[in-house]
């Protein structure tokens, strides 16, 4: 299959080397699938964290370029998706719940100054999982942070394996166990082999169960950021 420069009229960011699935920028028609990806990912955390077709709205509105969506050639159906904006970090005050970070959700806290991209959201609908989806979304959010010379990516991970054994485990254990690749993470451990280090643990990141609602602030920074 050839890799389109342009599909159904949209500029194409990223492809599977195969071209059957194309990362786009997400527009205001796309909002209703992207609420449905969402909830099809998230379908532990609570209705007032899942992003509506309202939020993402909001999200095109304050900074376009960080909405990105997965489309897939054959049937035009979006099927992942990733949402960032852009802040400045302090590292030795991280640790803010993610509705404080994302201004209720709403990108209201995106300053079109910062100097890092910050991960509010990515998800692979469950039935296009294990097809390379989440790579795509990365390398397309890391060539956004090297094309706007930002210092990298930070984002709050959901350790989403660590509710199954937190009566046996503290979440520092966890995180240091899955580190050590001790352990296996359906989330951070795929983070982690993507070059993302765990700078600390955020308690009360969002309200989900799998989690016990922490957050794990990771990093990537740009090699290539020219100050």
């Amino acid at each position: 299959m050839t890799v389109l420069p342009r599909f159904l009229g949209r500029d194409v960011l990223a492809a599977r080397a195969d071209g059957r699935y194309v990362v786009v920028q997400a527009r205001a028609d796309d909002t209703p699938a992207l609420e449905a990806v969402q909830r099809a990912c998230f379908p532990d955390l609570s209705e007032d964290e899942i992003a509506t077709e309202r939020h993402f709205r909001s999200h095109q509105a304050h900074f376009p370029d960080g909405q990105l969506a997965v489309l897939d050639v054959e049937s035009g159906d979006l099927v992942a998706s990733s949402s960032d904006l852009r802040m400045d970090v302090d590292f030795a005050h991280y640790a803010h719940p993610y509705l404080e970070e994302t201004g209720d959700n709403l990108f209201t806290t995106h300053d079109p100054h910062g100097e890092w991209l910050y991960g509010a959201d990515i998800g692979v609908h469950p039935t296009c999982r294990g097809q390379g989806l989440a790579t795509l979304l990365y390398g397309a959010r890391h060539n956004l942070i090297r094309r706007l010379n930002l210092r990298g990516h930070i984002a709050g991970a959901m350790p989403k394996g660590y509710g199954a054994v937190a009566d046996e485990l503290s979440i520092e254990q966890y995180v240091m166990a899955v580190i050590r690749t001790e352990r296996s993470d359906p989330v951070l451990s795929v983070q982690l082999r993507r070059g993302y280090g765990v700078w600390g643990i955020i308690p009360d990141y969002l309200e989900d169960d799998s989690c016990r609602n922490y957050g794990v602030c990771i990093v990537w920074r740009n090699r290539a950021y020219r100050s």
